[in-house]
């Protein structure tokens, strides 16, 4: 049998290699929620990466998580597209957010696929400030495409998606759930460190 040998030795006779974690670089795209980017490793969103919003039902939040920084963006004059969106945007809605609307596209999708394909696209083309998308019937194969299209577009990709979806293993940098009540998220994962343990409130 062999013998038991306590790392800790190892680690002392330089017998095991310790790799130091790199730390990453501060998010130029603050989230517009406090501490939310002081949870964050980067302290803003993930930068040239998918983040996905889980949520239980439409309308908790989702939307005006996202704004400020979509109003950063649309007022430096870049582009903000959202790809088969589940409903109309309510334009005065947009504005009142602080969102400039004349840099904001809506991609129509006749199928779930089309949608994926186009939201790819986007994120591709280096051309965008932020893609938005609602991913239906999305493994993760495809999550891990809108990952790399991000990664090589270098845009800001955010995926709405149901908060069943959870319990899947996903390669999104960032995945936070939002509860309705109370308002709150939870960052479930997030690159660079561990996911806060508690979560963090929302309301205003």
């Amino acid at each position: 049998m062999a013998a038991v040998v306590a790392i800790d030795a190892l680690l002392h006779q330089r017998r095991v290699w310790r790799g130091q974690p790199t730390p990453l670089p501060p998010s130029t795209q603050p989230t517009g929620v406090d501490a939310l980017d002081a949870a964050l490793p980067s302290g803003g969103w993930p930068e040239a990466a998918l983040s996905e919003l889980l949520i239980p039902v439409d309308g908790v939040g989702e939307l005006q998580l996202l704004w400020p920084t979509l109003a950063r963006l649309s007022q430096a004059g870049e582009r903000i597209v959202l790809v088969a969106p589940p409903y109309v945007p309510f334009a005065p809605a947009w504005q009142a957010a602080g969102i400039e609307l004349r840099t904001l596209q809506v991609v129509e999708a006749s199928s779930p696929r089309d949608a994926l394909w186009a939201t790819e696209q986007c994120l591709r083309s280096g051309s965008c400030g932020a893609v938005l998308s609602w991913p239906l019937k999305a493994d993760d194969r495809a999550l891990r495409r809108l990952q790399v299209a991000a990664e090589s577009g270098r845009t800001l990709a955010f995926a709405t998606r149901p908060l069943t979806e959870a319990r899947n293993p996903s390669p999104a940098a960032l995945r936070i759930a939002i509860d309705a009540q109370p308002s709150q998220l939870r960052v479930l994962k997030c690159r660079g460190g561990l996911a806060p343990p508690r979560p963090i409130s929302l309301a205003g």
